[in-house]
């Protein structure tokens, strides 16, 4: 196995400050992308994975809000047909403004859902050789997942939790119970030093939010 340590490549959209990831391990290799969300996200992630020749094999999404699909269509247009991997709770998400609340913001989107393939809690997909464990985060949103890299020591939990908060759940089909007990039962049960990677603001470790985050320590 190809212990390269996999390395995470971070575009962030001027409008919502969010970030999506390009995982991989080495130029040349196979690599995926999770959250693309509004310009010129996917445009920058295009370019880096041209520039390091890279193979995209799947699209991955924590959830399918309007900031975190915006950019699906673009990449797989020009980056191949590849798989898109969401929760199935949140398939029709993708086709309705509504529900993906881009029709909050004036830009509703529809993404195409060919190639969905379902993300269920304790399944393990494969990249380069590494294991990466999805996670039911739900309850900022109705499907929400997270990816766990043991090997790495690391987490893109989306909008589930971040630096000294958690997700929002006062959007319709939130549910502040099913967030806090997934964060609980399901991100506070990784180790201290796991670092966590989020949907929006900086870096943090399991360690830290378990021992300084408000929501954590307290609840809603």
């Amino acid at each position: 196995m190809d212990q390269t340590p996999f390395q995470l490549h971070i575009t962030n959209d001027p409008m919502f400050a969010e970030n999506a990831y390009t995982i991989y391990r080495r130029p040349g290799g196979p690599c995926w992308v999770v959250d693309p969300g509004l310009p010129p996200q996917a445009e920058q992630i295009v370019a880096f994975v041209r520039e390091q020749r890279l193979d995209l094999e799947a699209v991955l999404l924590t959830h399918a809000h309007g900031d975190h699909i915006a950019g699906v269509d673009e990449v797989r247009k020009e980056l191949g047909p590849v798989p898109l991997y969401l929760a199935q709770p949140e398939w029709a998400m993708l086709g309705d403004p509504a529900l993906n609340l881009s029709a909050n913001i004036g830009l509703p989107l529809i993404v195409a859902d060919d190639g969905l393939r379902d993300l269920k809690d304790g399944d393990v997909l494969e990249l380069d050789g590494g294991a990466w464990q999805v996670l039911d985060t739900s309850g900022h949103s109705p499907g929400g997942r997270s990816f766990y890299c043991a090997e790495e020591g690391l987490v893109i939990v989306g909008d589930a939790l971040f630096a000294g908060s958690v997700g929002r759940v006062d959007f319709p089909n939130s549910n502040g119970e099913d967030l806090m007990a997934n964060i609980r039962s399901r991100l506070m049960t990784l180790p201290d030093e796991t670092r966590v990677f989020s949907g929006h603001g900086p870096q943090t470790t399991i360690g830290t939010e378990r021992t300084t985050n408000p929501f954590i320590l307290h609840g809603f």
